[in-house]
């Protein structure tokens, strides 16, 4: 039984590794999505002419912090 547990560890250590690369991401893609959001707002709030190109400028930023999480997603479950 102690054989058994054993040749398994690498298995579930592969899982809290994945685990923690999610979290760490996820983590790092909220922050910067909340950032771009809070800053829009900010911006808009200073300059309401310019919503248009904030918004284009904001959801650019948005989709490229996202891209982060989506990236560590693909590397989590590929196995590495």
């Amino acid at each position: 039984m102690g054989a058994a547990a054993a040749a398994d560890a690498p298995v579930v250590a592969q899982g809290i590794n994945g685990s923690l690369t999610l979290a760490v991401a996820g983590a790092g893609a909220a922050i910067g999505i909340g950032m771009i959001g809070g800053k829009a707002v900010e911006a808009v709030g200073r300059n309401p002419g310019a919503f248009g190109n904030i918004l284009t400028l904001g959801i650019i930023g948005m989709a490229l912090a996202e891209a982060v999480a989506i990236y560590a997603l693909i590397i989590a479950f590929g196995g590495r």
